[in-house]
């Protein structure tokens, strides 16, 4: 099995065997089963425009991202919450607050986070012994394979635009210390190496509608290049085979887009 493929797995047996020995399951008999089916819900306005809640709570598994609310929002986006997804940004603002408290969904929901900045290693440590459910950082590897697909993604669709003179455009905007891919972005690749069936809502974005469904931002950070990241969610769905880093080995799950 390539590289790639075996980071994938193992970032995924990391994850899922303390998450299924929390729920009093056999990690003997199951670490290598997947979950039947994985609901990865994002966090775009679009939702407000649709009627996905009882869709999403269906799933075996939920997996919601960055502590974004459900109440008074489930009809939309559903109330189950089986893994809370975060970057370490809202690790190191639950940080700050007694107990290091950041369980919007319960606390005995595991958190799964990955590192931003190297510094917030440190709430990590600070902050895992007060959880009762699992705190799970993602493996370094797991993190190189998705910033390696994002920029192969990035890089496509510049080359294909020709917006810009030169690559050297390309490198200015996107090499910097600051881009990265979204959280949303690695939940879903965690979910394919978890899980049968997965289920994406939320990715999208509409002129009409807010950033977040949640809050009341408009505007896209520049950290992230979205629109490469929803070409990836295209191919998952329509054509996996053509995603790099994944081997004809490493079995993609089916995958159903919902904007």
């Amino acid at each position: 099995m390539g590289a790639a493929a075996e980071t994938l797995l193992r970032d995924s047996r990391l994850v899922k065997d303390p998450i299924d020995s929390h729920n009093g399951v056999s990690v003997v008999s199951v670490s290598s089963k997947r979950y039947s089916s994985c609901a990865v819900v994002g966090n775009s306005g679009t939702l407000l425009i649709s009627q996905y809640g009882d869709l999403i709570d269906k799933h075996e598994i939920v997996i919601r991202l960055n502590n974004a609310k459900t109440e008074r929002f489930e009809k939309k986006v559903g109330s189950k919450t089986n893994i809370s997804f975060i970057n370490s940004n809202i690790l190191h603002q639950c940080g700050r607050r007694q107990s290091c408290y950041c369980h919007p969904y319960g606390e005995t929901v595991p958190i799964v986070m990955y590192i931003c900045q190297p510094i917030h290693v440190l709430d990590y440590t600070v902050c895992k012994p007060s959880h009762r459910a699992p705190l799970i950082i993602t493996d370094p590897r797991f993190d190189v394979l998705c910033a390696r697909i994002v920029k192969y993604y990035s890089v496509k669709k510049f080359l294909e635009e020709k917006k810009a003179e030169g690559f050297v455009d390309w490198s200015k905007n996107h090499e910097g210390s600051l881009f990265h891919y979204s959280s949303g972005m690695q939940a879903v690749m965690l979910a394919v190496g978890v899980c049968e069936k997965v289920s994406v809502f939320g990715f999208g974005k509409l002129n009409s509608t807010k950033h977040h469904y949640h809050t009341n931002q408009k505007a896209e950070l520049k950290l992230h290049d979205y629109e490469a990241e929803y070409r990836l969610y295209r191919d998952l769905e329509n054509n996996p085979r053509a995603i790099p880093f994944l081997p004809k080995e490493f079995k993609i799950p089916l995958v159903k887009v919902y904007l």
